[in-house]
């Protein structure tokens, strides 16, 4: 068994797709070299990655063929198609003699060697370096190539060559290091249209998600009306069906009326899994990672201009810690593409405890944002101190003075101190997602499940 794994093909602006690329390779090496592709897979790596071309995606194929002609296909598929003028995009690919085996859908683990899977978990978030992946590969015996110089066009030291071959090497990791698996049915159009509008009908895309739905999800945005399969960039995808079960997916892509489909291919992939999630802590935070953290509302919402949404955050054990100057503290924000999302952070309160996830980034004048793909209410502010009320007549009472208490001077009645008056809240406990239409390639979808707390899922 044989996995060829490529990435950095596509561009911002140039179009094409890495997914579209390996399709083709597959139809190649099954035509010229008799070869049976066994699995597709794929890889959505670090979203933080401020150098990634659109979803930051790598793909590999597990197939039946001789390495060496898996590696001179893919290099001549990528010299004849990547984007390589682009200044950020830099193609790679990675050939593994390994035999990963199993069902097309029931990834294999323990042909690939251990630290690749480390590498591939690290890919999801860290900012990994070129040299630390051709090392690896040259280790393992894995063969590999790059193409063009694409580079962060911020960051002079980053023009590389072939820096794809971090995706790559990733790719072929993968299988060993997730083990939560979704899938995505990709229909592509006929490669002369690209650049042009898509022809898709949208009322037989949401009759069709409400027939796949809840294992086929993030199919379109009923709140926005918006078809979320289908993309805009000036690529082949017509459109992408997300879900859990393959065959529900083909269904609903299936369903879909449109311009012609010219060819289509069924991938395993992390998306909707939250691979890029891993547990923190306020104050140990490390920049361009992506977290899930517990933390207390310590600021109330406010809305600046723009229409982002920003609440102040702190550890449960620190709930002050979020006015304190260099303390652990931690601005959450709901950009305005996030849409109905914020409303329910502008509900939060101070007190509430949470679960809070999104990435992490320390920002140019030095606040530590947290940028919100979902929350958990574990624990509601249900009171808030108010002047209490005369027993007898009813009538609010008035200070006393300091540290006197309250005094109706209607009654001459009195009470120690404030009140605790209950309130009514907007939220319950439980998960809030921002809606399909913001949502990121690889956070999960709630009505996936497997979660803490009840959900409250978008659709």
């Amino acid at each position: 068994m044989t996995i060829v794994a490529v990435d950095d093909t596509d561009s911002r602006t140039g179009g094409l797709c890495t997914t579209y690329v390996a399709t083709l390779l597959a139809e190649r090496l099954e035509a010229a070299a008799d070869a049976r592709v066994r699995r597709r897979i794929l890889v959505r790596l670090n979203p933080a990655v401020k150098h990634k071309t659109r979803g930051n995606a790598s793909v590999a194929l597990h197939v039946d063929c001789d390495p060496e002609v898996a590696f001179e296909t893919a290099a001549d598929l990528i010299r004849e198609y990547a984007v390589v003028d682009d200044p950020r995009t830099s193609p790679g690919v990675v050939v593994a003699d390994c035999d990963a085996g199993g069902d097309p859908f029931t990834p294999a683990t323990s042909p690939i060697p251990e630290p690749v899977a480390d590498f591939a978990r690290r890919a999801m978030r860290e900012r990994l370096s070129l040299d630390d992946a051709t090392a690896l590969a040259d280790e393992c015996g894995f063969r590999h190539a790059g193409f063009g110089t694409g580079g962060d066009p911020e960051d002079a030291t980053a023009d590389v060559e072939g820096r794809g071959r971090i995706g790559a090497l990733a790719a072929v990791g993968a299988p060993a290091a997730f083990d939560d698996w979704t899938v995505e049915h990709i229909s592509y159009r006929e490669f002369d249209r690209c650049g042009t509008p898509r022809e898709v009908d949208a009322d037989t895309v949401f009759d069709a998600a409400d027939a796949g739905y809840p294992r086929v999800w993030d199919t379109v945005d009923r709140g926005t009306g918006a078809v979320v399969c289908v993309p805009n960039a000036p690529g082949p995808i017509l459109h992408g069906i997300r879900g859990d079960d393959p065959d529900a997916c083909r269904r609903v892509a299936a369903d879909i009326e449109s311009e012609p489909v010219d060819r289509a291919a069924t991938f395993l992939t992390n998306q909707g899994t939250d691979a890029h999630l891993e547990p923190g802590r306020i104050g140990d935070l490390r920049d361009g990672a992506g977290y899930r953290v517990a933390a207390i509302v310590a600021r109330a919402p406010e809305t600046r201009e723009g229409g982002h949404v920003v609440v102040g955050l702190a550890a449960p054990d620190e709930p002050n810690s979020a006015d304190a100057d260099g303390g652990a503290s931690l601005t959450g924000v709901a950009f305005k593409p996030t849409g109905r999302f914020r409303d329910r952070v502008r509900a939060l309160r101070p007190g509430d405890r949470l679960t809070v996830c999104g990435e992490f980034e320390v920002r140019d004048d030095g606040d530590r944002t947290l940028k919100l793909e979902k929350f958990a209410v574990h624990d509601l502010v249900r009171t808030e101190p108010a002047v209490p009320s005369c027993p007898d007549c009813g009538r609010s009472m008035e200070s006393a003075g300091r540290d006197q208490g309250y005094r109706c001077r209607d009654c001459g009645t009195d009470a120690p101190g404030k009140v605790d008056r209950p309130i009514e809240r907007e939220l319950s406990e439980g998960w809030y997602e921002v809606p399909p239409s913001a949502r990121r390639h690889v956070a999960k979808p709630l009505i996936r499940g497997g979660f803490d707390a009840p959900t409250h899922p978008e659709r």
